[in-house]
């Protein structure tokens, strides 16, 4: 700052102050090369606090079982669920061959995509209809009530013989009920009370 222009790309603000070309609003300029042996310090920001940094150690225990099974159970629904044998070969279809059961896949993105963005953000960005723990309890309830349904109705029907079930249909069954369990447990027990 000076009470004259010291070169061409000096600027005159509103105060009738001289400034260089560095603290003009708006002007961009390049950092300063460091000296040998200079370290430079981090500075904290507010977009250092809301980016994304995901830490399963938030997780509690609770929450780690329940991602966990889901993913599981979202894998298992791209196994073989039902097998059909018929004398030269076998056939089998995986866990969405019952229609329901894209709601199962998508809840286990829900849930999924939720347990990630809250240990991965200081604030959610985005808000919750109802309390966590109910939205996680009623979400793994539906997809244990769905995936046991799809186990019991084979295609074909419940006595039909000839159709048994694969390995994805019990690690699916399986998984969906690992979810619920932790949640679902402690409610049926405070409901008692």
């Amino acid at each position: 700052m000076s009470d004259v222009s010291n070169g061409p790309d000096w600027w005159q603000a509103s105060d009738g102050k001289w400034y260089p070309p560095g603290q003009q609003p708006g002007a961009q300029t390049s950092a300063p090369q460091p000296s040998a042996g200079y370290t430079p310090r981090a500075t904290s920001s507010s977009s250092s606090k809301s980016g994304f940094a995901f830490d399963m150690k938030k997780w509690s225990q609770t929450e780690r079982i329940t991602a966990i099974a889901s993913l599981v159970l979202l894998i298992s629904l791209f196994l073989p669920w039902f097998t059909y044998n018929f004398g030269i070969g076998s056939v089998s279809v995986d866990g969405l061959w019952h229609g329901w059961m894209y709601l199962v896949f998508i809840l286990c993105l829900v849930i999924l995509v939720y347990l990630v963005t809250k240990v991965s953000y200081a604030d959610m960005p985005f808000k919750l209809p109802m309390a966590e723990a109910q939205l996680l309890l009623y979400a793994t309830a539906i997809n244990f009530v769905l995936t046991l349904l799809a186990f019991v109705f084979k295609p074909g029907g419940i006595g039909f013989s000839g159709i048994g079930w694969g390995f994805g249909a019990f690690v699916g069954l399986i998984a969906a009920f690992v979810a619920a369990a932790p949640l679902g447990v402690p409610a049926i027990r405070a409901r008692r009370h």
